[in-house]
């Protein structure tokens, strides 16, 4: 398996675009499928999943096609609403093809999801939302068979505010007959994106960003071309590994409005940062104060998506911080390694107590998860020494091509092929 290998101690300096977000392109890649003919997606990042997501697509017919970072998506000739069992376990994002194919097919096979092991991420609210608009759902073992004649508009509460389950009851209602309202939905930016697209392609939807959703089903869409927003933990993971390096960058293409919590936290640091429209310049010369507490909690709060990355800096600050994380209670596993690096960290249930230390070493850890890995690529950036990271397949499923955008800033870093066994 490929390695990043890093030498720290090396402030980050210079300007850097950020890549379209992921969480973003990949329900509107899916959401590709509602409309008949050709789809053009601009700022479309190359990475694993989007990748993945593609191959889908193509193994239902569609032609699909990815030039740098724009996408061509014909789905006139897609002819099957049955996704394959092995393309489904490499990304949980396959889900997301639930809604729209019921839509468009009337029938969806799918299977249950793979992608990163941070925790229980259970589809029932999808399944529970699909039903509530007519479906009919078997379960076989680990295949779940989708049908409906028609789907109907209708008023669901989701227990839980559910990025994935938000964007597939979407998807699907926007051709259902009458009105779907969805109350306790997701408010991330990714959602409004989904909105925007599918208003794009003749969808009458109302609301996302704001926990009610109205939805006001159409009998038929077209194809459109459309650009995707910038990725918020992108550049809030080179916000804070500005941060850790004592560094001064730029960012440039983000929207500082996805990032206000981020920024919040950032700044009770001590971390300086300006915003100038889609600009963001971002320098902490001195050693990062701690924070007291921070919560992950679903948007507009702090993202879970950032806890790891922020924790590294936290864990050079001067003090006792406390980390609470409520989304997802497999996502500390990234503290074993960052003790190796030499970091004061103890975890009880979903607290993280991290007392700060003056340093951090260089050591060959390994990324258990995205989010994870990016943490141990800043961890690595900031320490002494030579650090080496593992597993990097995971990190290359949310960031493109990671180890080049560090060069840019100044970073010594680079991935190092595996080595062929004799």
């Amino acid at each position: 398996m490929e390695k990043l290998v890093i030498e720290g101690g090396r402030p980050l300096t210079g300007a850097i675009q950020i890549h379209g977000a992921k969480n973003a392109a990949l329900p509107i890649l899916a959401a590709c499928i509602l409309a008949s003919g050709t789809h053009t997606l601009h700022n479309v990042p190359n990475l694993l999943d989007i990748d993945t997501m593609l191959r889908i697509l193509r193994a239902l017919g569609c032609r699909a096609e990815q030039q740098g970072h724009s996408v061509s998506i014909t789905t006139s000739t897609a002819h099957s609403s049955h996704i394959p069992e092995e393309l489904m376990g490499q990304m949980r994002s396959s889900i997301f093809l639930m809604g729209p194919l019921l839509a468009r097919f009337g029938s969806v096979t799918v299977y249950q999801p793979g992608g990163c092991a941070i925790g229980e991420r259970k589809i029932d609210l999808h399944i529970k939302g699909l039903q509530a608009l007519g479906a009919n759902i078997e379960e076989f073992a680990n295949k779940i068979v989708c049908t409906a004649d028609s789907l109907q508009g209708s008023e669901i509460v989701l227990d839980f505010p559910s990025v994935g389950a938000t964007e597939n009851i979407m998807m699907a209602a926007v051709r259902a007959e009458g009105i779907t309202t969805i109350y306790n939905a997701a408010r991330e930016p990714e959602i409004q994106d989904l909105q925007n697209f599918l208003n794009a392609m003749g969808a009458d939807i109302i609301g996302a960003g704001t926990d009610t959703i109205t939805i006001r089903g159409v009998e038929s869409l077209s194809p459109c071309t459309y650009e995707i927003i910038p990725d918020r933990i992108v550049a809030g993971t080179f916000l804070v590994a500005a941060a850790a390096t004592k560094g001064n960058i730029t960012l440039e293409k983000v929207n500082p409005a996805h990032l206000t919590s981020v920024i919040h936290v950032l700044k009770r640091a001590g971390v300086q940062i300006i915003t100038d429209g889609d600009i963001i310049h971002v320098s902490c010369p001195t050693r990062p104060k701690a924070v007291e507490r921070i919560v992950t909690s679903p948007h507009p709060s702090f993202p879970t998506d950032l806890q790891s990355q922020v924790m590294v800096l936290l864990s050079l600050a001067d003090g006792l911080s406390v980390m609470k994380e409520t989304i997802f209670e497999g996502r500390f596993k990234h503290v074993d390694e960052l003790s190796r690096m030499g970091a004061d960290i103890r975890v009880d249930l979903s607290s993280a107590f991290i007392r700060g230390v003056p340093r951090l070493y260089g050591a060959t850890v390994e990324a258990t998860d995205l989010r994870a890995g990016a943490a141990l690529v800043i961890a690595g950036l900031a320490a002494h020494g030579t650090t080496i990271v593992e597993q990097i397949h995971h990190i290359d499923r949310g960031y493109d091509r990671i180890e080049h955008m560090l060069s840019r800033l100044g970073a010594s870093v680079h991935r190092q092929a595996p080595v062929p066994s004799e």
